[in-house]
């Protein structure tokens, strides 16, 4: 498939994989329909003239997004992929609870995906002239997690139980995950920035290696986060189209 080259087609691209993903009932379905809104929210975000730079935030959008489906694509015609995207994709075999395949997701396209679009946009140029927007993409992001949580609480209700895993955050399982994405996003730009032409590749190789180990902390959480896990896995729906559907709209 051709890389999209506006944010039009990415939405268009994201549309065909969570049709291709209702009709083989694929959990890598759930975020596509995250990701789904959150290009959309970027998109309007443009349209209003809320970023320094609309021009170069639809570039960026556009280098993140091609990431995503460049990796999804080589999962489903078996070809090499980034660790953190193998991880995430893998997953969609196993039976975890949806809230964890979507911070799989997130920990491979926030984590690494959006610290490389940003360096890539900046290429040539100051990467601090990005901050301001780049902190705006992230404001986005933040603010649809709470639409997320409250739509899987509709679809099973004790996942309001996620809330209070942890006492120092209400949406601990959420919002930690979140907020060191966004942390770790800004700093693997900065990063990339600065590293010389012929150790870019082997910079992102070692900064997957990192993040592809954040996962395996996603798969398997600790003793109490596992067991309301496993309670709210008992009450998710079984169908997995069903579950893409109502996460899409």
């Amino acid at each position: 498939m051709q890389p999209a080259n506006t944010i039009i087609e990415v939405i268009s691209r994201l549309d065909d994989i969570i049709i291709d993903s209702i009709k083989v009932k694929s959990r890598n379905g759930y975020f596509a329909c995250l990701y789904r809104k959150m290009t959309i929210a970027v998109q309007k975000g443009i349209n209003d003239g809320l970023f320094k730079d609309g021009q170069r935030m639809e570039k960026l959008d556009v280098i993140f997004a091609n990431r995503y489906i460049d990796a999804y694509h080589c999962q489903s015609q078996r070809k090499p992929l980034s660790s953190s995207w193998n991880a995430a994709f893998s997953a969609a075999f196993q039976p975890y609870t949806v809230i964890q395949h979507l911070l799989l997701g997130m920990n491979a396209h926030i984590n690494l995906d959006l610290g490389v679009a940003a360096a890539e946009t900046s290429k040539a140029g100051d990467i601090q002239l990005l901050k301001q927007d780049f902190n705006l993409i992230n404001d986005i992001i933040a603010s649809l997690i709470n639409i997320v949580q409250k739509d899987l609480e509709e679809i099973c209700l004790p996942m309001k139980m996620l809330k209070y895993v942890d006492n120092k955050s209400k949406e601990s399982v959420i919002n930690f995950s979140i907020t060191a994405a966004r942390d770790a996003a800004w700093a693997n730009a900065v990063g990339l920035s600065k590293v010389l032409p012929g150790m870019y590749i082997p910079y992102i190789n070692a900064l997957d290696s990192k993040i592809a180990l954040v996962a395996n902390g996603i798969k398997n959480p600790n003793f109490s986060q596992s067991f309301t896990l496993r309670t709210v896995r008992t009450f998710e729906p079984k169908d997995v189209g069903d579950i893409i559907k109502f996460l899409k709209d």
